[in-house]
């Protein structure tokens, strides 16, 4: 079993990908017109979607890379400057606009009864930094205990964005645009110390292949 700090980190690392506190005026958006109980089935639908999606790549990421005759090292590198990149639009506020784009882009194609899937789901919930995030924390753990921990580890995550989604309208009362606005810079520059750490693993794993 992976040690608990690379527990921490993989919760840490989800959770700033996911980002269920940035989601929250982008579920509230999209729902625009739905009553507590149409929104709160909106809410499982994508929880539940985002879930089997991050879980398939979690658990059969490595499998679908070998497929692909990529090696995990390369994806671990990849994956790490995909994240610092999410991680810069966070610190500078550019995340929030795409994926406002993403949310208006839904509803002027009139696709609210589809919305859990498209845009919460994907690319809101699970999205290339997540699904990259996923498979990137799945080659640290090996064996079905450690699979099964990284499995919950998914689950939890996810749990905290449904319940964001229950309390979006509260939780967006409390926070305000500033406070929005501090959260988002501050998990933005956690992930980008994960990233820049992820692209270091991933060229030392590189470079010892090689040799």
């Amino acid at each position: 079993m992976p040690p608990f700090d690379a527990f921490l980190n993989a919760f840490v690392t989800l959770l700033v990908t996911v980002d269920p506190a940035g989601l929250a005026p982008l579920f509230l958006a999209v729902t625009a017109g739905m009553n507590r109980a149409e929104r709160n089935q909106v809410a499982v639908r994508a929880s539940v979607i985002g879930l089997g999606v991050l879980l398939l790549f979690a658990l059969a990421g490595s499998a679908i890379l070998s497929v692909l005759g990529i090696t995990l090292p390369a994806f671990r590198i990849a994956g790490g400057l995909l994240l610092f990149y999410i991680a810069f639009e966070m610190i500078f506020e550019r995340r929030q606009e795409r994926h406002e784009k993403s949310a208006e882009r839904a509803i002027t194609q009139d696709m609210i009864r589809n919305v859990a899937v498209f845009p919460l789901a994907i690319p809101l919930i699970a999205g290339p930094g997540a699904i990259s995030a996923a498979v990137l924390l799945s080659g640290g753990f090996s064996g079905p205990l450690a699979q099964a921990a990284l499995s919950l580890i998914i689950a939890v995550v996810i749990a905290v964005t449904y319940l964001v989604f229950v309390l979006a309208d509260r939780i967006d009362a409390v926070l305000g645009e500033t406070g929005r606005s501090i959260l988002t810079r501050l998990l933005g520059l956690v992930l980008a110390a994960l990233a820049v750490q992820f692209v270091a693993d991933g060229i030392e794993a590189f470079v010892a292949g090689a040799a």
